[in-house]
């Protein structure tokens, strides 16, 4: 049974679990600036591993940036119980499997697909999260019950269709959003669909460069970049030989495709 939670990362996600947490469960917060701790309610506070040892927790939250989740592990797991379950909550599982596996500790990975920039993390109604698969059972019961209590919707995944379901749900929006702003000569531009797609971009590249660049390093985010350009490259045949009834049939497909209707049909 968990009763004691240790949350490494005290940035935007770790402070949120810490809070949310904190009120069913004793909560131990670990990172080594002091600022981000200070901010910190109804949690223990530490800055050393050696504190770790005396806390004894049941469940381990690595929430350190996805650069630095395997690093990390590898340098606390000496410090912490042979019983813990570890957690992660990349975006990206690049790997950890593999880590899991050569660990040999009980593991719960999940995915909380939502952050600050987009996700009013005060009502996450009708926000998703995914528990993979191969991990612990406690574990994934844990995070069902709390992700549940959030009225998340909740996604099974392996290892393997976590990384392609993040390809086609967070590189190929990413991409568009990339591809807009390179584009942007001026931003004081007339027009609505043009405003929101500012909007997404603006709030896209205000996340953390390690986050975007950790979603586009996905091993199948190149699939589906190519994918994207062999789409392209169509569009632009159809534009060059000014065909618009190849037009019309590529937006009726399109339509077809995110299952809309024109507003005559």
């Amino acid at each position: 049974m968990i009763k004691k939670i240790l949350i490494a990362g005290a940035g935007k996600m770790g402070s949120w679990l810490a809070e949310t947490l904190c009120l069913d469960y004793e909560v131990a917060v670990y990172d080594i600036d002091p600022e981000k701790l200070k901010y910190l309610f109804n949690t223990y506070r530490f800055r050393s591993y050696e504190e770790l040892a005396d806390f004894n927790p049941d469940l381990f939250i690595n929430a350190v940036g996805l650069k630095q989740t395997e690093p990390l592990f590898k340098e606390i797991i000496p410090y912490l119980p042979e019983n813990i379950i570890l957690a992660d909550i990349t975006s990206v599982k690049n790997g950890l499997d593999e880590f899991y596996k050569g660990c040999e500790r009980r593991f719960v990975s999940t995915h909380p697909m939502f952050g600050p920039t987009f996700g009013n993390i005060r009502d996450l109604s009708g926000q998703n999260a995914i528990i993979i698969s191969e991990s612990d059972e406690v574990g994934k019961e844990f995070f069902r019950e709390f992700y549940g209590s959030l009225n998340l919707k909740l996604y099974d995944y392996s290892f393997v269709e976590h990384d392609q379901i993040i390809a086609y749900s967070l590189s190929v929006p990413f991409t568009s959003s990339i591809v807009f702003s390179a584009c942007m000569k001026k931003l004081e531009v007339p027009g609505t669909t043009f405003k929101h797609h500012l909007d997404i971009a603006q709030g896209l590249l205000s996340e953390d460069d390690d986050l975007l660049s950790g979603i586009l390093l996905n091993r199948y985010s190149i699939g589906k970049l190519t994918e994207i350009m062999k789409r392209l490259e169509d569009l632009i045949s159809i534009l060059d030989r000014e065909d618009e009834e190849a037009l019309h049939h590529l937006f009726n497909r399109l339509r077809s495709n995110i299952g809309v209707r024109t507003a005559g049909s």
